[in-house]
């Protein structure tokens, strides 16, 4: 199958729908082109996933379509954005149709869940990886930066940290999980969801986010650094979730809180006279929520352990390019 029977097969469908979206022209010529709604500032971003290295190499294929998306998705989220549009460049080691099958299913599932188009891309023959941007919008002056967290504000994290970092060491084979937690942690890896929903409504109480992609402690140093902050956390606001394995311990799931990554949930920060509005109103609209601590004078990242010591924690997280 050559790159045009490729694209017209598995991915052309896309651009078909009844969700426009802004999209004068999408896949089918030299470039797509689109319509910026007025009074609208558009948000771009770019992931690339590699194989071994984003996800392991036997992973279902409809995981990998679905995750390629999704950590791109989650980007805009963090700005309180809404997904608009986005290019696929894909390279193929050889033309597999149940493979792209597969893939495609996986990744315009998730498109079609949050309305957003397809609109161009490139496939290439070459090692396994797969290059997403993304093009979303935000009303002018709303979108959530990194660097608005003050002292007193209030940090919280959509969901629980953690639990994808238990899922890869289940998979590689370091951690022996119950099958309840095998299934749990397994679909939060691959099936990562992006909490575009909860960006949007928090653009009405956060003053910083990011998603927690490369473990929290390093995506809360990116908000302290461009903030000019520090952090106190507490401990047992990230072991607050019971696991269904025996004898699992807070220490290792503190560990893969902090510094695992691949959760792809919201980290932010919200002003302390709106964080129980914040919480009441959430709990109508959307699960859960945990407050992990608060912003502070001066730098760096403080947690509080169980019998109230103070430790400070380095923010450090996966990094490419150290071993």
């Amino acid at each position: 199958m050559d790159e045009f029977s490729l694209i017209q097969r598995f991915f052309s469908a896309s651009d078909v729908n009844e969700h426009k979206n802004g999209v004068i022209l999408g896949i089918g010529d030299d470039a797509a082109i689109l319509k910026a709604a007025k009074d609208e500032e558009l948000l771009i971003t770019t992931d690339t996933l590699i194989s071994a290295v984003h996800f392991p190499q036997d992973t279902d294929p409809a995981a990998i379509g679905h995750k390629s998306l999704a950590v791109n998705l989650s980007d805009i989220a963090a700005m309180g954005g809404q997904a608009r549009w986005f290019t696929l460049a894909l390279s193929l080691p050889e033309s597999n149709e149940a493979w792209l099958k597969s893939f495609s299913e996986g990744l315009l599932a998730l498109a079609k869940l949050f309305k957003v188009r397809l609109v161009g891309g490139d496939t290439t023959r070459g090692p396994l990886s797969i290059t997403i941007t993304v093009l979303g919008s935000v009303p002018e002056g709303t979108a959530i930066r990194r660097s608005g967290a003050r002292p007193g504000d209030v940090i919280f994290t959509t969901g629980y940290a953690g639990m994808a970092a238990l899922g890869l060491a289940a998979v590689k084979g370091f951690l022996s999980l119950s099958d309840a937690d095998q299934s749990t942690f397994q679909n939060k890896l691959d099936y990562p969801q992006p909490r575009l929903l909860e960006g949007q409504f928090l653009r009405g109480y956060a003053t910083s986010m990011i998603d927690i992609s490369d473990g929290l402690a390093a995506d809360l140093g990116h908000i302290l650094d461009a903030s000019g902050c520090g952090a106190l956390i507490d401990s047992e606001r990230l072991t607050n979730w019971q696991p269904a394995t025996p004898a699992f311990s807070n220490k290792m799931i503190l560990e893969a809180a902090l510094y695992g990554g691949d959760d792809y949930e919201l980290l932010f920060t919200v002003p302390a006279d709106k964080s129980l509005l914040l919480e009441n109103n959430w709990q109508q609209q959307f699960p859960a929520l945990n407050r992990i601590g608060e912003i502070t004078q001066g730098a760096g990242l403080i947690m509080r352990e169980t019998r109230g010591k103070l430790m400070k924690k380095p923010t450090t997280g996966y990094n490419h390019f150290c071993d």
